[in-house]
């Protein structure tokens, strides 16, 4: 008798613990299912990316400037727009937020190679920049499904395009394709070339080692990759979307 007396208030404050969890858990899902459904309307001041990059800079005593202008997807070339889904998500029209032929050659691919390649959609990388950090962990790449999942809902796919486009990085504190456009070509996105487009999708990938305005070999190969790529899509691809 005694040690079920002994075990009780412990099995209590269990189940109380769980319960103040899961409302918790509730509540924040809540909170962000309201403002993935605010942020479908209304242009996004700032991603979870840039945060994290003007804190890291801060917090090591660096000046970081953020360069940043949002535009809507109508003010974007359809070059562009052509560019980045030939580049980073072919399927992007089709699938419901994970490509996972692409998930399952890329883990083929890393098994046999130094070379590690990634299998994210657009979407995936969306969310990932809006809400979540950069980085290789399991937990960054499991709150990655449902914060996914929630903008393929709740969000159209032009409303998706239009964020990536947006608050993707293509240089050191440059955000947007506006704010690279100006900078690199001093132009707005609207105005981009199809050779434009593709070099600055062409650095995507990771914009602090390949340079939009300092191509490398590399760059410029996969730059005229993604020409092809546009060509054999053609614009009314994106009429898909």
């Amino acid at each position: 008798m005694r040690s079920k007396l002994r075990k009780f208030p412990f099995r209590a404050l269990q189940r109380k613990l769980f319960n103040n969890l899961a409302r918790w858990l509730c509540y924040f899902f809540l909170f962000l299912c309201g403002i993935t459904l605010f942020f479908r309307f209304v242009p996004l001041p700032f991603s979870a990316y840039m945060v994290q990059q003007k804190t890291v800079h801060l917090l090591q005593g660096e000046p970081y400037a953020i360069n940043y202008q949002w535009t809507s997807l109508d003010n974007i070339a359809w070059q562009m727009q052509l560019a980045v889904i030939a580049a980073e998500d072919q399927r992007f029209p089709e699938h419901s937020g994970f490509d996972w032929n692409a998930i399952e050659s890329a883990l083929k691919h890393n098994q046999r190679s130094a070379k590690i390649r990634g299998g994210s959609t657009i979407s995936q990388q969306t969310a990932k920049n809006l809400y979540l950090w950069h980085g290789q962990s399991w937990l960054r790449k499991g709150l990655e499904v449902p914060t996914t999942t929630l903008l393929e809902i709740l969000w159209s796919k032009k409303r998706i395009l239009e964020v990536y486009l947006n608050i993707a990085e293509f240089g050191n504190g440059i955000f947007g394709v506006e704010a690279a456009s100006r900078h690199y070509f001093k132009k707005s996105a609207k105005d981009l070339t199809q050779q434009e487009a593709a070099l600055l999708a062409a650095v995507l990938p990771n914009p602090i080692i390949f340079k939009a305005n300092k191509p490398s070999y590399y760059v410029k190969r996969k730059q005229r990759w993604i020409m092809r790529q546009m060509n054999a899509l053609g614009k009314n691809y994106l009429s898909k979307i």
